[in-house]
């Protein structure tokens, strides 16, 4: 009785474990997805609302699910209460929030450099700089779909298939 109760529990935390990992391959598009539109949401606040980039990203943070909407609540909060350039404030907020997303360095290393070109040109250069971020996100987007295809089943079946290999294996 008690190695069946061991057994039943072997396979529920492989399992789990198995779909646990399998998230990360299904919450970085949907991540992806949001960071495009809140990025194009900037655009349409720069270009059609001439509102201020504090004001903005504030705006965002709360249209905006965990963790994106921390992002831009902690670039709002660093513009408005100290004393510091656009650029320090926007990859200081990415590294504070940046472990808490499924993104990986590749997108890092794009919205860091958004960031040093955020507020220090006209509002048609931002744009195109908007654009240019957009076009490698989405390119990022589409690794992350084909990753999602291949993997995410994969992971959570190895989950279970790990699980009645310690089975079998310690009874």
């Amino acid at each position: 009785m008690i190695k069946i109760i061991g057994a039943i529990f072997i396979i529920i935390a492989t399992t789990w474990t198995g779909f646990e990992a399998s998230r990360n391959f299904s919450e970085r598009p949907r991540q992806l997805r949001m960071l495009r539109s809140s990025l194009q949401s900037l655009e349409a606040e720069i270009m059609y609302g001439h509102t201020p980039l504090h004001e903005a990203a504030r705006r965002l943070s709360d249209q905006l699910s965990k963790p994106l909407s921390g992002f831009f609540e902690a670039f709002a909060k660093k513009l408005t209460d100290s004393e510091t350039t656009v650029k320090e404030a926007w990859e200081s907020s990415l590294k504070e929030v940046w472990k808490s997303t499924a993104l990986k360095q590749g997108e890092f290393e794009i919205m860091k450099q958004f960031g040093e070109t955020l507020g220090r040109h006209d509002r048609y250069s931002q744009q195109k700089h908007i654009m240019l971020t957009l076009s490698h996100l989405e390119r990022e987007e589409a690794d992350a779909l084909d990753r999602q295809s291949k993997y995410e089943k994969m992971v959570k079946s190895l989950g279970f298939l790990t699980g009645l290999l310690l089975i079998i294996l310690l009874f």
